[in-house]
């Protein structure tokens, strides 16, 4: 089984950032950059399979030289090779990153002679949230796509997938190869230990350049902070029939209804 896993680096979505008041762009100075946490999932995912039915899983990314402290941190839980799709843009667009993506999968796969089975993604990435890339990524290459996957399973040429949906679980069948974006499965990402630690560094980070950078097609004209919700209200008193009186008469003052 050949597994490819596409990772990004963003910022640790579990600081608060707030908007630059002279650019208006997030003020990211002194943040830590991670792997997005729903590409973890995905890669956690890929390494149980690959555990059960054998086989290698490359991980792959887009930016620039800082982002291969990330592919190296997968390298220590369950990747078994990293490439780096050098490109020092700002931001791209999902269409142009599904673009340089394909391009690094037909590389790679050019580079190891063989083909993907499975390409991994998380579901979104959490600094923009768009959870468009692996549809893209999928449409260009005509491959199956299940999205919000928890679960898969494989058994010759077609896969066993479980996808989670607002009112419970759908169990579908996609022949390989196929696209899956990964929603959170019910288990964490493993840990890296000192000796997996100790080996991901010895592994190489290949880097491949594009042939053509793509153009962003989206221009992001303003970004806006999230509303800050303001704190509750609480009531206290001595009954039941008091707390009701109480809350009713907030929610008439606040137009409730």
């Amino acid at each position: 089984m050949e597994i490819l896993v596409c990772i990004k680096q963003v910022p640790d979505d579990s600081v608060e950032i707030n908007l630059n008041s002279s650019t208006g762009k997030p003020n990211l100075e002194g943040v830590t950059q991670i792997v997005n946490a729903f590409d973890t999932y995905a890669l956690e995912m890929a390494t149980r399979l690959k555990e059960k039915v054998g086989g290698e899983i490359t991980v792959v990314s887009i930016g620039d030289e800082s982002v291969k402290n990330s592919l190296k941190n997968c390298l220590a839980v369950g990747g078994d090779r990293a490439f780096l799709v050098k490109d020092d843009s700002e931001s791209l667009d999902p269409k142009s990153v599904s673009k340089l993506l394909i391009k690094a999968k037909e590389d790679i796969e050019a580079n190891l002679g063989k083909k993907f089975d499975i390409i991994f993604c998380g579901k979104e990435a959490t600094d923009y949230a768009l959870g468009q890339v692996g549809l893209l990524v999928a449409d260009e290459l005509s491959l199956p796509v299940v999205t919000n996957v928890v679960d898969i399973e494989t058994e010759g040429e077609s896969a066993k997938i479980k996808q989670e949906t607002e009112d419970g679980y759908n169990i579908l069948e996609a022949s390989l190869p196929c696209v899956v974006t990964v929603q959170k499965p019910n288990y964490e990402p493993r840990y890296p230990t000192i000796k997996t630690k100790m080996a991901a560094r010895k592994k190489p980070i290949d880097e491949l350049q594009p042939a053509e950078k793509p153009e962003n097609t989206v221009e992001v004209v303003r970004v806006f902070e999230p509303v800050k919700r303001s704190a509750g209200v609480k009531i206290k008193t001595e009954t039941v029939e008091e707390a009701v009186e109480q809350a009713i008469k907030l929610m008439t003052e606040a137009k409730v209804f």
